[in-house]
């Protein structure tokens, strides 16, 4: 059976989907491979590496798709005139990757269309045997980690407490807003750096992980269940939103530093800090919002921009692991690999309809759309 890695195209992404580390192991257990010549090198694999482990170069990536049993990508399959790489694909060859399908429903129709059986890894239920699968929760903690980095290098102060011959520099003060795990590896990084953390998720039962890690725990008590399974949150009521807007006012004024990394049910972001909540930030504050690839969760974000309003800074980056494309491309890999080897029997990739994980992560197959949310979205986008 044959794997295709094809070259991401996307603007600014530079991860690759598998590299020589995974090759060796996918090999050892059957497969054959054929990448697309540079898909590693913006990564730091250069195509020399691929080669001292006799991995087969294509430089026509019509032919590389045309010719995979299983396709490896990161990113969503292209569907622009010149680079359809869907309409490459053979019917009956399998996708796996980061999907995302509520935000990429023309990719997904494409794929139904041509009868490719489709897994979004993001899609993957949040179990114990499917966490070495997870690609979301890997590029989460790149996200987090990156995102207090950024954070540090804009703001006009100190992170840590200094003791100088001139006096003592306080702490920052440094407020995360979303408990998942992009937001436990900022609250890490930030205290790592010297901050003064605190966070709040809508969550109460993440209070000892954001303890566990170094952070203030600060929320309020919820008319509702926030939970919506799987580790991940959904929309509050209205009456538990007015709360919880007063707490964000309150703790977002008083910080140097603002993270936002709030998504519904992984997806789309809740717009949570408002211009009024900006405005009475102090002149040098800094937001970094992370979720700006799903909305963005400040009023004010504009989405892959830096804007300035009132002195404050908000940085709205997006895809960020792909800034970090070394590591990000060694865990997405591995994450792709452990997927493959969980369903290889014989040398060759089998469906499992039975499977939890297969049946969570499953979008297209036999021409229909199988996962049911994206299946209503395109219903209300055909409307």
């Amino acid at each position: 059976m044959r794997i295709g890695v094809p070259q991401e195209t996307a603007p600014g992404e530079r991860r690759v989907a598998l590299v020589p580390e995974s090759c060796k192991k996918l090999k050892q257990a059957g497969y054959e491979i054929s990448v697309e010549a540079g898909a590693g090198s913006a990564a730091g694999y250069p195509d020399a590496a691929y080669r001292e482990l006799g991995i087969t170069f294509e430089t026509d990536p019509a032919v590389l798709l045309g010719a995979a049993d299983l396709v490896l990508k990161v990113g969503p399959p292209s569907v622009e005139p010149g680079r359809d790489e869907v309409a490459w694909m053979r019917p009956g060859a399998v996708y796996l990757g980061s999907l995302m399908p509520l935000r990429h429903l023309r990719a997904v129709r494409a794929l139904a269309e041509r009868g490719v059986t489709a897994f979004a890894t993001d899609a993957i239920p949040r179990t114990t045997r499917a966490q070495g699968m997870d690609t979301l929760s890997s590029m989460a903690n790149i996200a987090g980690y990156k995102g207090v980095l950024l954070a540090a290098v804009e703001l006009n102060k100190y992170f840590p407490m200094f003791m100088t011959a001139a006096g003592m520099v306080p702490p920052a003060r440094v407020f995360v807003i979303g408990a998942g795990v992009a937001g436990l590896q900022a609250i890490a990084t930030a205290k790592r750096l010297g901050a003064n953390v605190t966070a709040t998720d809508v969550r109460p039962e993440v209070k000892e992980q954001i303890e566990s890690v170094g952070g203030k725990y600060v929320g309020i008590e919820l008319k509702e269940s926030a939970a919506a399974g799987g580790g991940y949150a959904k929309e509050l009521s209205e009456e538990d939103r007015a709360r919880q807007r007063e707490i964000l006012a309150a703790q977002v004024a008083q910080s140097d530093v603002v993270l936002t990394t709030a998504l519904i049910g992984g997806v789309f972001a809740p717009r949570l800090v408002t211009a009024e909540m900006v405005r009475a930030m102090r002149p040098g504050a800094v937001i970094v919002d992370l979720a700006a690839d799903g909305g963005g969760n400040c009023e004010l974000s504009q989405p892959g921009k830096t804007v300035t309003v009132g002195g404050v800074s908000i940085l709205a980056p997006l895809n960020l692991p792909a800034s970090m494309p070394f590591h990000a491309s060694l865990l997405f890999s591995r994450n792709l690999t452990a997927f493959v080897q969980a369903f290889t029997k014989d040398g060759a990739f089998r469906l499992e309809p039975g499977d939890d994980i297969q049946q969570g992560a499953l979008i297209t197959q036999s021409g229909e759309v199988r996962h049911a949310r994206t299946r209503e979205a395109l219903a209300k986008e055909g409307t």
